[in-house]
């Protein structure tokens, strides 16, 4: 299949993005309107606010995308757009009007999983790879280790059973008074911290190796702080966000690299939006290096919410034949693998 074209839409949550995709790998555009400006008075994402700009945004960054790629919609093969999971509200503002658009038009439909255009972000850049692989999914609402067996084909090996990395990441931030959004917030003031001045729980899940907790770390924090406080003691931020970005980083690691060792995988991928985090990204890559494993990351831009990574799954569904109807809708709590 020559030349396929995606125009792809994402509106999951704070972000309205749309770009168009060529062939799975090459983006002819990715335009994103953040709102970050918009929810940091609030200290983190208000649904309803979200919604309705999203409303406003989105004809808007369509329309760029195309015009960014010089093309309109006559030479589009299919319309991707993100149903899930995230916030309803955000997710129907994409989906109605991706639905419009198909109708409008008569370019066919597909609904793409939001959990797996992160995934597919490993593409846009390492046009070599291809599944299958070991993925690491980490953003504010997920915690994934997940073997990537074919496009489109996805095994869950471990999950947060409680908060996910970058949700901790927030809460924590919160609590030592940097605001939000939280992980860059304390991935930068973590540079200037020691990492080993507190030494704060790794959470091991005994009846599932590979599953995640990171509730009792951001718990462990949180007392730390209170009793600094009940004992009018200083409380050095930069080495509470260095030590708690550490417990967070040595986890995700260990069980990766273990995870990849035990399937015989020799190439490791990032996803999420936690995947730009500094530390993660410099401790996975030694741990990779030590074992002769490639490690594949997405440029920051691809990690967090965009829609170029909507396009390159929206492709690999397009090729297998997978069509969407009028019937999409957005589906919050859609888990990875579900159709």
């Amino acid at each position: 299949m020559e030349n396929v074209t995606i125009l792809a839409i994402e509106s999951s949550c704070d972000e309205t993005a749309a770009a168009v995709v060529r062939n799975g790998r090459d983006v002819l555009s990715n335009v994103i309107y953040s709102q970050i400006d918009l929810h940091t008075v609030y200290g983190g994402v208000v649904p309803e606010i979200a919604s309705r700009k999203h409303i406003e945004k989105v004809t808007q960054v369509v329309d760029k995308a195309l015009s960014d790629a010089s093309l309109t919609l006559k030479e589009i093969d299919a319309i991707a757009v993100t149903y899930g999971p995230g916030l309803v509200g955000a997710l129907l503002v994409g989906v109605s009007f991706a639905k419009s658009l198909s109708f409008a038009t008569g370019i066919p439909l597909i609904g793409v999983h939001h959990i797996e255009g992160h995934i597919c972000a490993n593409y846009i850049e390492n046009k070599e790879l291809k599944p299958p692989f070991m993925a690491l999914v980490v953003s504010g609402g997920h915690t994934h280790l997940v073997k990537v067996a074919d496009y489109g084909e996805y095994e869950i090996l471990g999950r947060t059973r409680d908060d996910a990395a970058g949700e901790a990441f927030d809460k924590v931030a919160r609590a030592i008074g940097l605001g939000y959004p939280g992980g860059p917030k304390v991935d930068k003031v973590s540079k200037e911290g020691n990492p080993d001045a507190i030494v704060f729980p790794k959470a091991k899940v005994n009846d599932s190796v590979y599953d995640f907790s990171f509730s009792g770390l951001k718990s462990a924090v949180l007392n730390y702080l209170n009793q600094a406080q009940m004992k009018d003691e200083t409380i050095n931020v930069a080495d509470v966000a260095a030590s708690f970005q550490k417990a967070v980083v040595d986890v995700l690691v260990e069980h990766t690299i273990q995870a990849a060792g035990e399937y015989g995988f020799k190439e490791i991928a990032l996803a999420g939006g936690v995947a730009s985090n500094s530390s993660l990204r410099s401790a996975m890559e030694e741990a990779c290096k030590k074992r002769g494993l490639t490690l594949y990351r997405p440029s920051p831009i691809f990690c967090t919410d965009n829609a170029a990574m909507i396009g390159v799954a929206g492709y690999y569904e397009y090729i297998k034949g997978n069509r969407s109807d009028f019937h999409l809708n957005a589906v919050p709590s859609l888990k990875l693998g579900e159709r």
